[in-house]
């Protein structure tokens, strides 16, 4: 049985969760003059273990951000422009300031967005396998009551429910795209095309780039490297807690060989890009 990670960060009932953001986003709004910018982004990948790095970081004694995840200003409320952005900051500030959106790394208008206004960002990305990336992803899907299909014929269906998705994107970027936000299954895991497009607006350098089975497998060499990358001083946690949520079935094998073999020729472009193999077969 596959497991569903569970996220770090306190969650509550999505009608109080809207209830309770919107009025801490009212006040935030109100004295965004005085809130600080993101110092780093986590970009992505969804559902590759940004919500455990996130809350990690916010252990740090000298890193804060939102007490909430995926403040998705970057792709799903840029409309609501720069002082809603700041207004999910703390007041208070402290050595570093971020926050975790991992649908950043495949918003087509996202690299150019953040160019824009936090240039100087330093941007965190997890990959995961994208065969694994996918399920995972659509049983999350199945969770919140968004996808009534079976993974096979939701992959089967992809293309279908989200063409032409991106070029109204592009077209009108007010416009949200709930299909292209839930059951982009394989095209999320198409990595090489969208750091392509980060590398394209930032200097490699200005981009951390990890794979989620380091930080699942050397979850504190992994801090201690994302620290270093931040400028943030040495910190031990003393411990990597990894919550459950609960298990869905394993992929059929043949559904994963055909994913494997659709995932060959971009993760051979991912690993020429980055000089390095993440030994998914």
């Amino acid at each position: 049985m596959a497991k569903v990670h569970a996220g770090l960060i306190p969650r509550i009932p999505s009608p109080l969760r809207i209830v309770a953001r919107n009025a801490l986003w009212t006040y935030g709004r109100a004295t965004s003059f005085v809130r600080p910018l993101p110092d780093f982004l986590i970009i992505g990948a969804q559902k590759a273990g940004t919500t455990a790095l996130y809350a990690y970081l916010r252990r740090h004694p000298d890193v804060t951000g939102p007490a909430w995840k995926e403040v998705s200003f970057f792709d799903r409320h840029y409309t609501r422009g720069a002082a809603w952005y700041r207004g999910n900051f703390p007041i208070r500030r402290r050595m570093l300031v971020g926050e975790a959106s991992p649908s950043y790394l495949f918003h087509p208008l996202a690299p150019e967005r953040v160019a824009a206004l936090v240039p100087r960002a330093r941007l965190i990305v997890l990959l995961r396998d994208p065969v694994d990336r996918a399920l995972s992803h659509y049983h999350y899907e199945v969770a919140l009551g968004r996808e009534e299909l079976s993974f096979e014929n939701a992959l089967a269906r992809e293309q279908e429910r989200t063409r032409g998705e991106v070029e109204r994107m592009l077209g009108d970027p007010a416009y949200f795209s709930a299909a292209w936000w839930n059951y982009t299954y394989v095209a999320r895991g198409r990595y090489a095309e969208q750091l392509e497009r980060w590398f394209a607006v930032f200097p490699r350098e200005q981009l951390l780039i990890l794979a989620s089975d380091e930080l699942g497998n050397e979850p504190a060499a992994t801090y201690a490297r994302v620290l270093e990358f931040l400028g943030a001083a040495r910190h031990e946690l003393d411990s990597f807690p990894r919550v459950f949520e609960g298990d869905y079935p394993d992929m059929r094998p043949d559904t994963r060989q055909i994913l494997a073999g659709a995932f060959a020729e971009p993760n051979r472009r991912l690993y020429a890009l980055l000089g390095r193999e993440l030994g998914w077969t």
